[in-house]
């Protein structure tokens, strides 16, 4: 039985998802259309665009993403803490980003509420504050928009996507990087792109675009990533950063990842491609120099066995698929 996207959440188990959502009859978000010859090419920034956004609005941290022809993929964190510890002036403002603000909260804004009228708006803001942090409204305001400007420029009503979207629990770091990986590598793997830093509209491009200094697009917005631990100089929380990963290892795992053969997909990186690094010109060592140091169907999640296990408990479920590949990896 079909089961709610809410019961497929369990932020005490993981801040970690994987996102699919497909367009319907796979007709094309993006890209050319080869049966009809029309492109669509200019709609893949129409979800960066978006995703720049709501990026900012939310307490979900983009960690990858990759948009499609006829569908995307992207990893989130959601940080319920971060959401829980903004004051309700900076709730109120974050949702009004969004959506048209309530007479009872606009009133209590002004000051010019009465103590009934400011409780009721605080009960209002705490229901927003909830939303902010919630995978399900993140990914309404997404799929809400781009389909409402599809639909709006094909001039025609009805669903454009196949369903709300699928969500996949990573439950340990490796999960969490063999997902962003597999997002990253997509462009390659449909034999779109050579090279992952070659792969436009994915997050592994952003990120080699940033570690290369060049100058972003005239007109083109991209959405705050969160960082890796070598990304991140500032000296905050490393509860701000894919702890315990560097970027550089990331980008040698995406590569080394993108040379295997894979079947059933017919692109990969070409044998004689030089690394990675070598192709964006960067020193690893000047690099790490300057950066801070190291600190110490698709199945519904990946992860270890055991933590496999806890999830299934934590959502009602007696069991979940993939144990048996879990036992496998170790």
């Amino acid at each position: 039985m079909t089961q709610s996207r809410a019961s497929q959440v369990s932020l005490d188990d993981t801040p970690y998802y994987h996102c699919i959502c497909r367009c319907v009859r796979r007709a094309f978000l993006c890209g050319r259309d080869h049966y009809s010859g029309q492109d669509y090419e200019h709609r893949r920034q129409w979800a960066v665009d978006r995703l720049a956004l709501l990026a900012e609005v939310f307490a979900v941290d983009l960690c990858a993403y990759a948009v499609m022809s006829n569908h995307y993929h992207l990893v989130v964190k959601i940080d319920r803490h971060k959401a829980q510890s903004w004051p309700a002036e900076e709730v109120a403002c974050r949702w009004m980003r969004l959506f048209s603000g309530h007479p009872l909260v606009i009133r209590w804004q002004a000051g010019s509420a009465d103590a009934a009228e400011s409780r009721r708006a605080m009960e209002i803001i705490e229901s927003w504050r909830a939303r902010l942090f919630d995978l399900g409204w993140f990914m309404k305001c997404l799929n809400e928009h781009l389909a409402r400007r599809a639909n709006e420029e094909d001039k025609c009503t009805g669903r454009f996507w196949e369903s709300r979207y699928k969500s996949q629990a990573l439950l340990d770091e490796k999960s969490l990087l063999r997902c962003m990986a597999y997002v990253d590598l997509n462009p390659v793997r449909a034999g779109l792109a050579e090279t992952p830093e070659a792969s436009a509209y994915t997050s592994v491009r952003q990120r080699s675009v940033a570690l290369e200094k060049s100058e972003r697009e005239e007109g083109m917005s991209v959405p705050q990533l969160l960082p890796f631990v070598d990304e991140h100089t500032t000296g905050a929380d490393e509860e701000c950063t894919l702890h315990g990963v560097r970027l550089l290892d990331y980008l040698e795992l995406v590569d080394a990842t993108g040379r295997a053969i894979m079947a059933g997909k017919r692109g990969f990186i070409a044998k004689e491609a030089a690394a990675i690094l070598q192709r964006l010109g960067i020193d690893q060592r000047v690099w790490l120099s300057h950066m801070t140091p190291r600190k110490c169907r698709a199945p519904l999640a990946l992860g270890s066995l055991v933590r496999l296990q806890a999830f299934a408990a934590s959502t009602g479920r007696r069991w979940v698929s993939g144990q048996k590949f879990a036992c496998a990896l170790g």
